[in-house]
This record gives structure tokens, C-alpha cells and sequence, in this order.
């Protein structure tokens, strides 16, 4: 297949980019190194992928629709759209920037899968949509969905965006809503490299509210798993599907297994809690077990045994 993936050279992209060469798919990759974090750290993501014949790679910004227009050939079989400003944080901070990347971004992709006559679109969404929505496990049936950040505004946008354009124009469209993702190189502003880098460093580690939200961590390779299923799959036009891991973990208990792994203690300090973020995730995955044969199988003692082997042994920032 001939695979378009944009946001391909940050932690997810990068990861799906390794599996699809590997299984033998053509892919272009479309990524601006958005300064959000160490540029050099996505460049070292794709190094290895130029060694490829079927890799091709675009550095500019989705927002262009000539420049994406030269890049996307129209007999490409699906884009899988991961490309946005990342961060629920942040994006309180800067709610137009990321209004106009991840909304403007997306339309701007949906409208050459339109005119080029792509059939397949699958859109990287997020947990935090369902914001404070108190029903837990969250199934994607569920229509009580509360954002409580520009960033889940904007994500849940890209799904009625998608439903939109699934309807006008016959485009298979699946929204993945991805529960706290981890694994080797993940973003460094995140929880579990943030506290491994400070852990190891011997430093403190600022633990926003009393340290009891809850989140459903969820292995890279299991995501991997999800979104390669999601580009075979061959059924309804539109889904929204969850991509977790079916339990949900104390902060506090993180902690602890981080401490396990590294064999140090912590040094905790406790700051107010933060806005945008939620009490707890946790994902109902029926529904990709049903239509994806989803199954994740890392827990989070061995997925984070796998950070650290990457974390000591191959990172470089």
C-alpha cells in the first residue's frame, strides 16, 4: 500500500513509520518539526528510515495546502493524519495556534483526500475528549463528552470534521482516540519521561493535586497494533474508536513502579492542580476488540522495563 502518515517523525508517527516499512508499504512522510520540543530528537526518530526506497520524506507544515498538494500522489490508499499541536497544557496558553493547526490543519487534509479521490483517512484523537465525563469505562457510544482544553476542543472538532466528510463524499474515516501513550520515545514533557529523567537525576518531581488522578497507560507496540489493524480495516465508513489499555493506574502507583524499575526513590513535592487536566482516564475497547481484533498485552510493569532498557541504552537527549 502506499501510505501517507503526517506528524511521522514525532513519538507515534515514527514508531508506525518502523512497522509499515517493515511489512513492505511505500510510505511519505510529512512532518514541520514543530518546535515544541528538541527538533533533533524527531530528526534521530527517522534517521534510520531513509534507508529505505519506499520512504519519502516532506518537511513542511500541514496548514499549506500547495505544498501537501505536490506531496500527496492521488493513488495513495489512506493518510493516517497524526500531525498537531500536542499538549493540553500549552494549548490553554496558545488556544488560536492550535485551533489553527490541528481544525485548519485537518480540513486542509480532508479537502485533497476529497479532491483526489482518496477513499481512506484515519485521525489520530485523543482520550481527552471525553473531558469530565464521569461514566467510566468510557465507550465511544457515550455522548456525554465534556473538554475541558483547547487541545480536546480541537481533536473532537477533527472527528466531526471527518464524519462530515465520511457522509458528502463516500471517505472511509476512523478517529482513534488514544488513552495516555508511552513507550520508547515518548515526548519529554510527558509524565513517565519527565519522572524517569528526574528520578534519575536524583531531583524532586512536582506532583499536581494529591497525586490520586488516574490514567490508562497504554504501551507504543499495543497503539502500533490498533492503528495498523485500522488501515486494513475494511468495514463501515465511520467509526470512532478507542485505543487504551483497559485499566486505569494511580498517579501515585506510577510512581511507585517507576521507583521499582530505576531502584531509587523519589523526592515528592505536591502543586495545585493544573487546568485542562482531568481526574481520570480509562477505556472501554470493546469496540476495537470487536472491529480490530485489538488486544493489548503490555502491562505497565513491562512496558516501562522497556522504557528504561531505551532510556539508558539508546537515548540521546
Amino acid at each position: 500500500m502506499k501510505i501517507v502518515v503526517t506528524g511521522g517523525a514525532g513519538f507515534i508517527g515514527s514508531h508506525l513509520i518502523d512497522r509499515l516499512l517493515f511489512d513492505g508499504h511505500t510510505i511519505i512522510n510529512i512532518d514541520n518539526f514543530d518546535s515544541f520540543y528538541n527538533e533533533q530528537i524527531k530528526r534521530n526518530n527517522i534517521e534510520k528510515h531513509f534507508d529505505y526506497n519506499s520512504y519519502s520524506f516532506f518537511e513542511f507544515d500541514i496548514r499549506n495546502r500547495t505544498e501537501i498538494d505536490e506531496a500527496i500522489p492521488s493513488d495513495t490508499d489512506v493518510i493516517v493524519h497524526l500531525a498537531a499541536k500536542a499538549g493540553v497544557r500549552p494549548s490553554i496558553i496558545d488556544p488560536i495556534t492550535y485551533q489553527d493547526v490541528n481544525i485548519n490543519g485537518t480540513q486542509n487534509l480532508l479537502e485533497l483526500t476529497k479532491s483526489k479521490g482518496i477513499k481512506k483517512f484515519i485521525f489520530a484523537s485523543s482520550s481527552s475528549v471525553y473531558g469530565k465525563n464521569p461514566s467510566v469505562p468510557w465507550g465511544e457510544s457515550n455522548r456525554n463528552l465534556l473538554p475541558i482544553s483547547p487541545y480536546a476542543g480541537t481533536k473532537l472538532s477533527g472527528e466531526l470534521l471527518g464524519h462530515v466528510y465520511s457522509h458528502l463524499y463516500g471517505i472511509q474515516f476512523l478517529a482513534l482516540r488514544f488513552f495516555t501513550v508511552y513507550g520508547p520515545r515518548q515526548r519529554p514533557d510527558l509524565a513517565i519521561h519527565k519522572f524517569f529523567n528526574l528520578i534519575h537525576e536524583g531531583k524532586e518531581i512536582t506532583i499536581y493535586g494529591d497525586g490520586t488522578t488516574r490514567r490508562d497507560y497504554t504501551y507504543i507496540d499495543d497503539i502500533i497494533d490498533g492503528i495498523v489493524s485500522a488501515i486494513s480495516y475494511q468495514g463501515s465508513d465511520y467509526e470512532i474508536i478507542n485505543l487504551g489499555n483497559n485499566k486505569t493506574v494511580e498517579l501515585l502507583e506510577l510512581i511507585k513502579e517507576i521507583e521499582s524499575v530505576l531502584g531509587s526513590e523519589v523526592i515528592k513535592k505536591f502543586g495545585p492542580e493544573q487546568l485542562g487536566d482531568v481526574k481520570q482516564t480509562w477505556a472501554d475497547i470493546t469496540t476495537a476488540r470487536k472491529l480490530l481484533s485489538y488486544d493489548p498485552s503490555f502491562s505497565l510493569r513491562k512496558g516501562l522495563e522497556n522504557f528504561y532498557n531505551w532510556y539508558v541504552n539508546i537515548k540521546e537527549f
